[in-house]
């Protein structure tokens, strides 16, 4: 039997974050490359220090006529990245960041493996473990330190961007711990938040002042008591942020894109990589599936993994874990995602229509918890195979 009474804490980091600016570059390129074909192959990394942007990474087109055409584009779609998210301080502004692209053609032995061939299905594009994870914390079936831990941090940007909060700037780090009881959480027994800020004159005191009423306004009243511990910027002065501050790195957050360490992960990260590469499209499924087992009553908690081979489609293992709250037995409800679902990369691209530039919206605050949009963004947390599992049983 699991704890049913501890306090867990998860971090989350805002869009300005040095790490969350490269995520944003590295999917803003692959979406720009989907846009252009469908089935594009992406491997984006981004670096980011002071006043400067390094992209690299192999990329392909069937099209190689149009390579050369978005390559040169590349540019311009790091300061327009930059620019989103608001960063025009002296030592890293959109305009005047010094930009370099060593983006190439795709490794033709990785290529090999992957295509599909007359005598072959496409394989995966790597080796590797895939998790996901649901539970009935919150009604997006998230674990609600990581989910709380987002929100805020969302609600802070917004409030920056829309000129209700002039002296926010955009790089920003949450941490929630919440106290749970019977294995729900009932209490916000710490917050912490930094959050970079313009005026060199502001307080710590100044600060909370004003990020106090967005963290009220997200968080359950009944959560923050009196014995919650308030920490808001408290090292004082926040001042130098982003990039200039720290340097920043593609997949460097994959906790935090995650499930704030409430699940397992397998290591592979997230931005930057077309859906061919099951770090993103199986962790995706996995994601999609074991929503999909709690939203149909099936558990009240479910972790899926899934393994691959490079260039092998079919999924090597699947394992399903519903911590003792199953309303079946593990290995049926392996059975049954298994076949509800086709799990080979081109499976889950088709299942879940991952073939679309719907990447850079992912880049901060989480890829999972998010409501699915019209255009096909965030398709994994639909709940539509639910029905079907139930009924299933």
């Amino acid at each position: 039997m699991s704890r049913q009474n501890y306090i867990f804490t998860s971090e989350s980091v805002s869009e300005g974050h040095p790490d969350k600016v490269c995520d944003r570059i590295s999917d803003a390129v692959l979406d720009a490359l989907l846009a252009e074909e469908p089935e594009a192959r992406v491997a984006c990394e981004t670096f980011a220090t002071t006043n400067r942007v390094i992209v690299g990474g192999e990329i392909g087109l069937k099209d190689q006529n149009r390579l050369a055409d978005v390559l040169g584009g590349v540019e311009g779609i790091v300061r327009d990245c930059i620019r989103d998210i608001g960063y025009e301080q002296d030592a890293f502004h959109h305009r005047d960041v010094e930009v370099t692209n060593l983006l190439h053609a795709q490794s033709a032995h990785i290529a090999q493996g992957v295509d599909a061939a007359e005598d072959k299905e496409e394989g995966a594009g790597d080796q590797g473990i895939m998790f996901g994870y649901a539970c009935c914390e919150t009604p997006e079936l998230m674990p609600a330190p990581i989910h709380y831990a987002h929100r805020v941090l969302k609600r802070l940007a917004e409030a920056r961007k829309s000129g209700a909060e002039p002296t926010l700037r955009p790089d920003a780090k949450s941490q929630i711990s919440l106290r749970y009881e019977n294995g729900m959480p009932v209490e916000a027994t710490g917050i912490v938040l930094s959050t970079q800020h313009s005026d060199e004159g502001q307080t710590s005191a100044d600060i909370r002042a004003i990020v106090e009423p967005y963290v009220r306004e997200v968080l359950p009243e009944s959560w923050i008591t009196d014995r919650t511990e308030w920490w808001v910027n408290p090292t004082g002065k926040f001042v130098i942020g982003g990039p200039d501050g720290d340097a920043g790195l593609t997949g460097r957050k994959i906790i935090v894109d995650t499930y704030g360490g409430a699940a397992p992960h397998g290591g592979g990260a997230f931005s930057g990589k077309d859906p061919t590469k099951v770090d993103r499209s199986a962790a995706y499924a996995a994601r999609y599936l074991a929503k999909n087992v709690v939203a149909a009553g099936l558990a009240e908690r479910c972790t899926i993994q899934l393994s691959y081979a490079i260039g092998v489609a079919r999924p090597l293992s699947i394992y399903a874990d519903t911590h003792g709250t199953g309303e079946v037995a593990n290995a049926e409800i392996e059975r049954a995602i298994a076949q509800a679902m086709d799990l080979t990369p081109r499976g889950i691209r088709t299942h879940l229509g991952l073939n679309r530039p719907i990447y850079a919206r992912t880049a901060a605050y989480g890829h999972f918890g998010r409501a699915p949009e019209e255009d096909g963004g965030f398709s994994w947390e639909r709940t539509d195979l639910a029905a079907a599992l139930k009924r299933g049983f």
